[in-house]
């Protein structure tokens, strides 16, 4: 995921710096008559691409920095507590604000994964009871 983002930053970047003319272009542009409406519309184009730029980099970082879940089984470890996440059966150790969090139980945490496996839980969304064997 990491990957297509970087991409779209750089198709936007690239599409940028290939839609605005070069400078040493810009002084020939107004002065072969009727220049100041090419260097207006220039400048308008180049409002334009920037708005969508500062839009799309805007979009990106939302998408980035929102908090993600995980659903899973909560154990106790010799680190702490440890959570078995349902989807890729990885087993991540928790960080962060678990209270609340018990093991044996099945919850939703919403948080972010961190490096080495570990989960930083910002608040528990769900406690389903217990685990089922």
């Amino acid at each position: 995921m990491r990957n297509s983002l970087w991409r779209v930053v750089l198709i936007a970047v690239l599409s940028a710096a290939l839609a605005t003319p070069a400078l040493a272009d810009r002084p020939r542009l107004a002065a072969s008559g009727g220049g100041l409406t090419k260097v207006a519309d220039e400048a308008v184009a180049g409002i334009v691409v920037g708005a969508v730029i500062i839009v799309v980099v805007v979009i990106i970082l939302v998408r980035h920095n929102k908090p993600q879940k995980i659903t899973g089984c909560v154990n106790a470890g010799t680190n702490g507590m440890t959570l078995t996440d349902e989807k890729d059966k990885r087993i991540y150790t928790l960080s962060g604000d678990t209270a609340g969090v018990k093991p044996g139980d099945r919850v939703t945490l919403a948080g972010k994964r961190r490096k080495a496996l570990v989960f930083e839980a910002h608040r528990m969304t769900r406690d389903f009871g217990g685990c089922q064997p």
